[in-house]
């Protein structure tokens, strides 16, 4: 009889653990007795917009970019993402002494931008609609002989990823629910390779934008399915097509995909501004909208939340929530 080991395991998010500490920050647990009757179980919130970059990226990023070689490193480092990605390994860069060049797409949130150009990376733009990110990151990345470190598709992003997952069962126990945002599929492949190396009978739930339904779509397919480029406010979601990596892993370990709306991602954000006292973009408020639509399901027990990131400027922010529906 032969085993297949994953491309992935409990062990490398534990080494990823290990490779962080004292790096990226351990971030704060949020509990609400409001959402918890909302929800009917006990929600524990992990505040990965208080991460290094406003989001949990920066886990991915250090983890893979600490782990390039000397002479990898004085060439520097090549990466594409609409925002969140591109300060991780901008800000990764310039911790391990070396440089950064960034994809992003002419339409990425100005915020998300001026950030990672502050942390030094250079930008080179392209257009999301008709553009193939991919295609020019490795034209760049091989023209300049740099390091391309892809927000999702590599071992060591996933179980950077993952350690936001593993920081939660440390400090609350054994979770009966996980629930995570979807975008390429990087934070929940990681997230759920934790919490079932620790504890196999955790569900984990995914969440995407209505618009970008791609992993439920392929889960359902049971092959990698490609849908058109998302238009929703959930930008770090707008992808349209699973990881080939990333989908490898869910498709064994994730219990499902729901979906939720913009108006209703708006919703999120208005409540855990007003309610929850903390601020989320777009992206990282989907699994709270999944709790608060009931999407999610039927909850009991204890109910982990990955809160993903919180990088959203004042002017968006109040374009997005400023009037109730």
């Amino acid at each position: 009889m032969t085993t297949t080991t994953p491309p992935v395991t409990l062990d490398d998010v534990r080494s990823a653990a290990a490779r962080l500490r004292g790096v990226a920050h351990r971030t704060p647990v949020l509990r609400s007795r409001t959402l918890d009757a909302l929800a009917g179980a006990d929600i524990f919130l992990k505040c990965e917009n208080q991460q290094r970059v406003g989001a949990f990226k920066f886990r991915g990023a250090y983890n893979a970019a600490s782990r390039l070689t000397p002479e990898q490193l004085s060439r520097g480092i090549a990466a594409y993402s609409s925002g969140n990605h591109a300060q991780a390994v901008a800000l990764a860069a310039r911790e391990l002494g070396t440089t950064a060049v960034i994809v992003m797409p002419e339409d990425a949130p100005p915020s998300k931008r001026a950030a990672t150009a502050g942390y030094g990376a250079e930008i080179v733009t392209y257009d999301r609609y008709t553009g193939d990110r991919v295609a020019v990151a490795e034209a760049l990345a091989a023209e300049r002989g740099l390091s391309l470190i892809p927000p999702y598709e590599h071992p060591h992003v996933i179980a950077g990823q993952g350690t936001a997952a593993l920081e939660l069962v440390e400090e609350t126990g054994p979770l009966d629910t996980l629930i995570a945002p979807v975008g390429g599929g990087g934070l929940i492949a990681g997230s759920a390779t934790a919490v079932k190396g620790l504890h196999a009978g955790t569900r984990v739930i995914g969440v995407e934008p209505e618009a970008g339904d791609d992993t439920k779509r392929s889960l359902e397919a049971g092959r990698r399915v490609t849908v058109p480029v998302p238009r929703t406010i959930a930008d770090g979601q707008a992808l349209h097509t699973p990881g080939e990596l990333t989908f490898s892993l869910n498709r064994r370990l994730l219990d499902g995909i729901v979906l939720v709306g913009d108006d209703e991602i708006r919703d999120a954000m208005r409540f855990a501004f007003e309610r929850l006292k903390t601020v989320l973009e777009p992206s990282g408020a989907t699994p709270l909208a999944a709790l608060l639509t009931g999407r999610a399901g039927p909850l009991t027990g204890r109910v982990g939340v990955i809160l993903s990131g919180g990088n959203v400027d004042a002017e968006r922010f109040a374009r997005l929530c400023g009037t109730p529906r």
